[in-house]
């Protein structure tokens, strides 16, 4: 047995650290005096505290750390977790780079407003609308949500809209002339750059995006849409994002579009109705059937105690108008649906795109 100053010093942990993982349940000792308290750890706990250690150092939070020891044994599984992190580092100095220039632009506001130029191709564009579009807040309370962020990468733009109880991402690739940037496309702007992509068909497959912080210019065959960018703050997305996925969601469903659809929308389709604000709103609620697969669960049994739920547990209630958006946005006959519980937003994710997806807020059964 070795103490848990002795731990310390094998793994490069603090002591500090180590009786907070303790605390946490993350790396628990072996044993602990019940007379003295003092804590001891035996030798097949060194490697694991060593991970943890390392995990640390590059910053994974928690329960990453602690997916990571339940894994530690499934090299895949690790792989993904250490690119899931990676991702987020890079996503959270991408993010310091644009905090940065906005920071500059604040202290010298004589500076002149720098553009970006796109190339896009129309159809990936028109679809990455229709993917985030009904996601747009309507709240008139809340100015900052009734529009499509536009965020201009090195190598196209991602396309950004949530109303508080969703959140819809997508992207189209193409040519960047510029710096990042980002502006906030009011909804009718965004109608109209909808009804633009779909005029003069033929011509041209390209679409000519002109983007700065205060306003953005589309030409498409000739045909021009110059907007004003609303002068709002759009909420810090990537934060939540970052929250939301830890880790590898627990459960990866695939299904097919138009049969989900079908049993959403049938007569007698099982639906929970639940109040928010005043107004009676539909809850689909899902679970998973004897195979693994999707199904959907019964207002009685959404309703029933842990211990009578299916043997995993896992019920999510949604919105059942707002699941289907997020199935008609999806715009494929495959989706898959990330499942992790009944806390836990759901996600809605293309297959074949990994920047284009949708979480719903799930709704307490």
């Amino acid at each position: 047995m070795r103490s848990i100053g002795e731990l310390a010093r094998a793994s490069g942990l603090t002591v500090s650290a180590l009786r907070f993982y303790d605390r946490s349940g993350v790396l628990v000792p072996a044993l602990v005096d019940p007379a003295t308290g003092y804590r001891w750890y035996t030798d097949d706990q060194v490697a694991p505290a060593r991970l943890v250690a390392g995990l640390r150092r590059v910053g994974m939070p928690l329960t990453g750390i602690a997916d990571a020891l339940r894994h530690r044994h499934e090299p895949a599984v690790m792989h993904r977790l250490l690119d899931a992190h990676w991702q987020r580092l890079e996503d959270g100095l991408a993010d310091a780079r644009r905090e940065l220039s906005r920071i500059r632009a604040l202290i010298d506001p004589e500076e002149i407003t720098m553009t970006t130029r796109l190339v896009l191709n129309r159809a990936d564009l028109a679809a990455a609308v229709d993917a985030v579009r009904f996601a747009v807040g309507t709240d008139p309370e809340l100015p900052v949500l009734a529009g499509v962020l536009l965020e201009v990468e090195a190598d196209g733009v991602r396309l950004v809209a949530t109303d508080r109880h969703r959140l819809a991402v997508a992207r189209a690739a193409g040519k960047v002339d510029g710096p990042e940037v980002r502006a906030l496309l009011p909804a009718d702007a965004v109608d109209e750059l909808r009804a633009l992509l779909d005029t003069g068909e033929g011509i041209t497959q390209e679409a000519h995006l002109t983007v700065a912080a205060d306003r953005v210019e589309v030409e498409i065959a000739g045909r021009a849409l110059a907007a004003a960018a609303l002068p709002c703050e759009f909420p810090d997305y990537r934060r939540l994002l970052h929250g939301l996925v830890p880790g590898v969601p627990t459960y990866r469903i695939p299904v097919d579009v138009g049969a989900l659809r079908g049993a959403l929308t049938a007569d007698g389709a099982p639906v929970l109705v639940r109040e928010h604000a005043g107004v009676p709103t539909e809850v689909t609620v899902l679970g998973l059937d004897e195979r693994g697969g999707l199904r959907l669960v019964g207002p009685n049994e959404a309703t029933a105690t842990h211990e009578a739920a299916e043997p995993d547990g896992v019920r999510v209630g949604v919105n059942r108008e707002y699941l289907l958006d997020a199935l008609d946005a999806g715009d494929r006959g495959q989706l898959v649906l990330e499942l992790d519980g009944p806390i836990t937003p759901l996600a809605v994710r293309r297959p074949d795109d990994a920047d284009a997806f949708s979480i719903l807020m799930p709704v307490r059964l």
